[in-house]
């Protein structure tokens, strides 16, 4: 019942969005729905690349947050807007995690929204401590494990820090307990403070932190070492062998019967954006690989990683809320 109002707009609806495409979408600033607080590691690569599309595209993309539920605010504001392309949504791959740690979701990600394209892949997070843990790799972090209690912190249950932390403990054999925050600014305050003692933050937000000394890399979840911190080992590198952990991706998506031809121009846009030299050194530096993949790879990736994600929350035990 809840989408009756865009299922329900009939043809004379149609014809109209037909007419927008058909006078040169887009014809009028578009609104980008961010579904995280300003800052954070979607927002800020978005207000990035958006500023290169909105030269693709001739007109303004105005970011609109709208925070809250692990993204879903957002998302539900897009899923209930007028399909014409001028209301998307670019939100983190946590979109496809909730179903896996949700009794209830508002909408069914897979039927009510159209995919456009996938932004960039975050090849991992970085394993960060508090300077006061006396653990200095890898190995000496799982021994000090063995002996104490030692507490992880994620920007929320089911948050990609927290799968990461969950399959290290569980690849590890330890255990760990796992502090969730309400974001990644306060899970990353909270081990510089000493409030816990280990955290996973993206490498856009880490690598600073790290380079400043306010905290101490002991190792980067990835397959291969990041490029700003070379000296830093993968966790498999570093004594879990086998240990994989991508931070996940950025993607678009517009509301449901949004027309092909206005989800294809846009797709094109945002690829052409990333592969201007420097946003697409932006993402790279940051740890994350540009991508702009055309809506119906996109779709297919999307679709299979909702499936791949809720094997990985019940493989780490966690429990739908």
């Amino acid at each position: 019942m809840r989408r009756m109002n865009v299922l329900a707009l009939g043809f004379s609806a149609l014809v109209m969005v037909s007419n927008a495409f058909g006078q040169g979408y887009p014809t009028r600033p578009i609104r980008l729905i961010v579904p995280f607080p300003p800052g954070g590691n979607v927002d800020t690569f978005a207000r990035v690349l958006y500023r290169q599309v909105e030269t693709e595209l001739g007109q303004n993309v105005v970011i609109d947050n709208r925070g809250g539920a692990n993204g879903l605010i957002g998302a539900d504001v897009v899923g209930n807007a007028f399909p014409d392309g001028y209301t998307l949504l670019n939100t983190s791959f946590a979109f496809a995690v909730n179903p896996a740690i949700l009794k209830k979701m508002p909408f069914d990600i897979k039927k009510d929204f159209t995919p456009v394209t996938n932004v960039a892949l975050g090849l991992g997070y970085l394993m960060v401590v508090n300077h006061e843990l006396p653990a200095k790799t890898v190995k000496e972090l799982i021994d000090l494990a063995k002996k104490r209690r030692i507490s992880y912190s994620s920007a929320g249950v089911g948050n990609g820090q927290h799968l990461a932390g969950a399959l290290f403990v569980q690849m590890a054999g330890i255990e760990m307990l796992h502090v969730p925050y309400k974001g990644g600014g306060p899970a990353l305050n909270a081990v510089m403070g000493g409030e816990v003692q280990v955290h996973y933050p993206a490498a856009s937000v880490g690598v600073p932190q790290v380079k400043q000394g306010r905290v101490r890399a002991l190792a980067f979840t990835g397959a291969r070492r990041l490029v700003t911190l070379p000296d830093v080992p993968t966790i498999a590198e570093a004594g879990v062998p086998g240990y994989f952990a991508d931070a996940g991706w950025h993607g678009v998506f517009a509301p449901p019967k949004t027309p092909a031809a206005i989800v294809n121009k846009l797709q094109m846009a945002i690829r052409a954006a990333l592969q201007v030299p420097a946003v697409h050194k932006h993402f790279v530096d940051n740890g994350y690989e540009p991508q702009g993949d055309p809506p119906d790879v996109w779709a297919g990736k999307f679709r299979a990683d909702v499936d791949r994600y809720a094997k990985i929350a019940r493989a780490a035990k966690i429990e739908p809320q």
